[in-house]
């Protein structure tokens, strides 16, 4: 949930529980949206507040999520497949097009 979400949210400081209701099952395509709002979220606490910790650790396993984890389109009609963010590998199906 949001601030908006949750109004009353605004007049505390965030907890552990607040980053864990947008930790949440998280695919590739979500990832960075959460990933962004968790940083929101942390942003004004001191280094060794739990939340913020839990926050980064979280942040840290989004960014995973969101580049390691993505499909980035199959070889198609000649084209070969887009490498992953994450490394540039391209696989070896895709530098094989086909042609002769």
């Amino acid at each position: 949930m949001s601030e908006y979400e949750q109004p009353g949210r605004l007049e505390r400081a965030p907890t552990v529980e607040d980053v864990r209701q947008l930790m949440g099952a998280s695919t590739p395509h979500f990832a960075t949206h959460l990933r962004n709002r968790i940083e929101t979220l942390i942003s004004g606490l001191p280094g060794d507040d739990p939340a913020r910790l839990l926050g980064e650790r979280e942040i840290g396993r989004l960014d995973q999520v969101a580049l390691g984890s993505e499909r980035r389109g199959q070889e198609g009609q000649g084209e070969p497949a887009l490498p992953s963010l994450r490394g540039g590998h391209v696989p070896e199906s895709a530098t094989d097009t086909g042609a002769a």
